[in-house]
């Protein structure tokens, strides 16, 4: 059975995203796993040294399997089939998630929104996640409501009940990753949305900035750029027929691409090489411009 984990503190942005994680359990019909990581605050009046007092803690407790217990009522009210698991740990917010990740086939975070324009702030903890998580890692952002993901009706309401907006990737021609084109269209066709993918390609990083100049090179590099996002995808058009596919190779960079795609879209899907740097994993620039400035959920999908 397919596992999806959500990290849960409390915040709106945690709590939009356990919503977000019981829709797609209940699609998926998966279990949906809620962990909260304990990170005790140290009051600056705590005795001892800066120890907690045990009442403090105590409480901390408390209100943490309170957090677990409420949500956990919360989301099987709505969906009475989901299955669902709650756990606290005693780690570090980073180091639980990560282990949690670990053992799960999806992981779901909150990220803050700051609206439809400026999109998420990434916290520290979360980058940290996304940066070094091997498996997928899904950002959602404060306010995200299950209507979003749907088109509006015929009198331009939000919806539960219409179909699905696009799921959009963002694909590198040059390193066309199974693993997120695979993620892509396994959630447009659990949706039945249609797939938008986006490639971006620049002249002048080929040819230099004399390519934006002439209109047959520009044309001609165009094509090849068609025909490459073309070739790339034919085997995963293949393997998904019941999924429309649209293909888009764009000029310039994908980033912001991607984050106007967003605004039309159940679901924004990019990749993360595992790169190790001495300070640890890496997030690259189109993924890092996509979190920071796209207004839908983001699914990163580690790749090799």
């Amino acid at each position: 059975m397919s596992v999806i984990t959500v990290g849960l503190d409390g915040s709106p942005e945690s709590l939009a995203a356990a919503d977000w994680a019981a829709r797609e359990a209940a699609q998926q019909e998966a279990l949906l796993r809620l962990v909260h990581a304990e990170e005790p605050v140290v009051p600056l009046y705590a005795p001892l040294g800066g120890i907690p007092a045990p009442g403090v803690l105590a409480g901390q407790r408390d209100w943490a399997a309170r957090l677990l217990r409420e949500t956990e009522s919360r989301l099987v009210l709505r969906r009475p089939d989901l299955r669902i698991t709650a756990e606290e740990t005693r780690q570090e917010a980073v180091p639980a998630l990560l282990s949690a990740a670990s053992h799960a086939d999806l992981l779901v975070l909150g990220s803050r929104g700051l609206g439809t324009v400026t999109g998420f702030l990434v916290g520290s903890v979360a980058q940290a996640v996304v940066a070094r998580s091997e498996r997928p890692v899904v950002l959602v952002r404060a306010g995200e409501r299950a209507e979003d993901e749907h088109l509006p009706d015929a009198a331009g309401a939000a919806s539960e009940t219409t179909p699905y907006r696009d799921v959009v990737l963002g694909l590198d021609v040059a390193d066309p990753a199974a693993a997120v084109i695979e993620f892509a269209f396994e959630a447009a066709r659990r949706r039945v949305a249609r797939l938008r993918v986006l490639h971006g390609w620049n002249p002048a990083a080929v040819y230099g900035y004399g390519a934006v100049l002439d209109a047959g090179l520009n044309a001609e590099l165009a094509a090849e750029a068609r025909q490459g996002l073309t070739e790339a995808l034919r085997p995963w058009r293949d393997k998904f027929p019941g999924v429309e596919v649209r293909e888009q190779a764009v000029v310039g960079g994908a980033g912001r691409h991607l984050v106007h795609a967003s605004r039309d879209a159940a679901l924004v899907v990019v990749g993360r090489a595992r790169r190790r740097t001495p300070a640890g994993g890496r997030i690259g620039p189109v993924t890092h411009a996509v979190l920071q400035h796209a207004s839908a959920p983001v699914a990163v999908v580690p790749h090799d």
